[in-house]
C-alpha cells in the first residue's frame, strides 16, 4: 500500500526538525506537523530566551563590580521593555529559521495538531495523512503542584509574556529551571523567595555542588526556604498570596511553578495506535527509540530520559541515518555535558561522586577558590568549586563538576576529553592556560578523599 510519506514527525522542536531534515536529505518523503511554534520549547519559551535574560542580569552585576576596576558607571535601572523586545525579536528570528530549513530540505510542513487515527494514519489539522514510519517528538510541558488556587500561579512559559518585572516573586521548586529563574529575576531587580521540599536544591546533581550553591544564592539576596511547600494560592487584587504551612502567608506579584515537566502526550491518540506510555505519560521506547509498535518511534523530552535539546537533536540525527541513510548508529546518553545558568553557573559532565562510588572505589579531587575577578570586586558568594571524580583502578575521569563563572564554556572542553576516555594522568600532563579558572582542572594534584569501595 502506497502511503503519503515515508516518515511523518509529530512535533517541530529541535529534535523533530533535525530528524526530518536529515531524513529528507537521505531521500525520504517527510512530513512534519507543529501545532504551536517551530523550534519547540528551547527556542521559544526555554533555553534561548532564558539565556538572553540571564545575560541581562549579568550586565547589572558587572556594572556594580566595575567601580572596583576603576570604572565610574551610573546605573539608572533596568528597562524590561527593551530587553523583552530584543529577546522576542531573536526568538522570532530563530523560530523562522526552523521553518526555512525544513522547506529547503524538501520537507512538507503542517502548522497543525497531529493525532493518531491508527498506527499508520494521522489526523493533521482535519486532513488524513498516512506514513510508513511515524516519530513522536512532541516534547514536554510544565506542570503545577496539585494545590488549591494553582491556577493563580504561572508556569515557566509565563516568564516570557510578562509586560513588566514583578518586584516580588515566589518560585516553587529547586531544579535547574527554578534556580535559573530565581537568579535572573533577582539580578534584574526582583526580591525572590524559593520554596522547595528537599533539604538541598538540585536533586540528582553532585553533593558538593548542592551544598555550596545555597551560599551563592543567599549572597545575591535570594531567600531560600528548604523543606517548605506552599499549601495554596489565592488572589488579593493584582497580587498573589502564597499560603504556607502553619497559616503563614507571603504576598507576591508573581508565583512560578517550576516543579517539574511531563511528557506532552495527552490527546495524541496514542491508544488508537497501540503505543504504550509509562505512569507519568512518557512514551516507552527501546534502545533504538522504537515504541512497542515497531514502525513508531519517539525522541526527545516526550520519552523523559535526558531532557536536553542537544540530546534530542543528536538522537534525531542518528535515527534519520539509521532509518534512511544506510548508517545504523545511536547517540550515547553517557557523558553528556550540561549546564545550569544560575549565578554563578554550573557545568557538569559524567557521574556524580555517589554514582561513581556505587560502581567501585573512586578518587575525588576538589578545589574551591575565589576567581581573580572577585579578588578585586569583593563580591560575596562568587567562589568557584571544581571537582574531578576518577576511577581508582583505571584512572579514567568519570565525572567533572564546576560551580563558577564560565563553567558552561569550560565544561564543553572537559566533556570532549571524557568522551575520548581521558585519564587523570592525561589531565595532569596538560599545560594549563594561566591565569584562568579552567587551568585548575589540569593542576589538581592532591586527592581530597576516596569514595566507595
Amino acid at each position: 500500500m502506497a502511503r503519503d510519506f515515508d516518515l511523518f514527525v509529530i512535533g517541530g522542536g529541535s529534535g523533530g526538525v533535525r530528524l526530518a531534515r536529515i531524513a529528507a536529505g537521505h531521500g525520504a518523503r517527510v512530513g512534519v506537523a507543529e501545532e504551536r511554534f517551530w523550534g519547540g520549547t528551547c527556542v521559544n519559551v526555554g533555553c534561548v530566551p532564558k539565556k538572553i535574560m540571564v545575560n541581562a542580569a549579568e550586565y547589572g552585576m558587572w556594572a556594580q563590580d566595575a567601580a572596583a576596576f576603576g570604572w565610574n558607571i551610573e546605573n539608572h535601572g533596568h528597562d524590561w521593555a527593551t530587553l523583552a523586545a530584543a529577546r522576542d525579536a531573536e526568538v522570532a528570528r530563530l523560530s523562522a529559521i526552523y521553518g526555512r530549513l525544513l522547506g529547503g530540505a524538501g520537507v512538507t510542513s503542517f502548522d497543525a495538531r497531529a493525532t493518531f487515527i491508527d498506527a499508520h494514519t494521522l489526523d493533521v489539522g482535519g486532513e488524513t495523512v498516512t506514513a510508513d514510519r511515524i516519530v513522536i517528538a512532541t516534547g514536554g510541558q510544565a506542570s503545577r503542584l496539585p494545590i488549591p488556587g494553582a491556577e493563580h500561579g504561572l508556569i515557566s512559559d509565563g516568564l516570557f509574556t510578562l509586560k513588566a518585572l514583578p518586584k516580588r516573586v515566589a518560585v516553587f521548586g529547586s531544579g535547574y529551571i527554578a534556580l535559573e529563574f530565581a537568579c535572573l529575576l533577582q539580578g534584574l531587580g526582583a526580591q525572590v523567595d524559593v520554596f522547595y521540599r528537599a533539604a538541598l536544591p538540585l536533586t540528582g546533581f553532585d553533593q558538593d555542588i548542592r551544598e555550596v550553591l545555597p551560599e551563592a544564592l543567599t549572597a545575591q539576596g535570594i531567600r531560600l526556604h528548604p523543606g517548605v511547600v506552599p499549601t495554596a494560592l489565592s488572589k488579593e487584587g493584582d497580587a498573589t498570596v502564597v499560603h504556607l504551612p502553619g497559616d503563614a502567608t507571603l504576598t507576591v506579584d508573581a508565583a512560578f511553578f517550576c516543579t517539574g515537566r511531563v511528557a506532552n502526550t495527552k490527546g495524541l491518540g496514542l491508544e488508537a495506535a497501540g503505543v504504550i506510555t509509562d505512569a507519568r505519560g512518557a512514551v516507552v521506547v527501546d534502545a533504538s527509540h522504537a515504541t512497542n509498535v515497531p514502525h513508531i518511534y519517539a525522541i526527545g523530552d516526550v520519552i523523559d530520559r535526558l531532557n536536553l535539546t542537544p540530546m534530542a537533536t543528536a538522537v534525531g540525527h542518528a535515527l534519520a541515518d539509521t532509518l534512511f541513510g544506510h548508517n545504523p548508529r545511536s547517540a550515547s546518553y553517557e557523558n553528556v555535558p550540561t549546564a545550569v545558568f544560575t549565578s554563578p553557573p554550573i557545568g557538569t559532565v559524567g557521574l556524580t561522586e555517589a554514582e561513581a562510588a556505587a560502581r567501585g572505589p573512586a578518587d575525588i579531587y576538589v578545589t574551591r577558590f575565589t576567581p581573580m575577578r572577585h579578588t578585586i570586586s569583593k563580591r560575596e558568594g562568587r567562589k568557584t568549586l571544581m571537582k574531578l571524580v576518577v576511577d581508582q583502578k583505571t584512572q579514567k575521569i568519570l565525572g567533572a563538576h564546576m560551580l563558577g563563572e564560565d563553567s558552561a564554556e569550560i565544561m564543553q572542553g572537559v566533556g570532549i576529553a571524557m568522551v575520548m576516555g581521558a585519564t587523570k594522568q592525561d589531565f595532569d600532563r596538560t599545560i594549563g592556560i594561566h591565569p584562568t579558572a579552567a587551568e585548575e582542572f589540569v593542576t589538581l594534584r592532591t586527592r581530597t578523599r576516596v569514595a566507595g569501595g
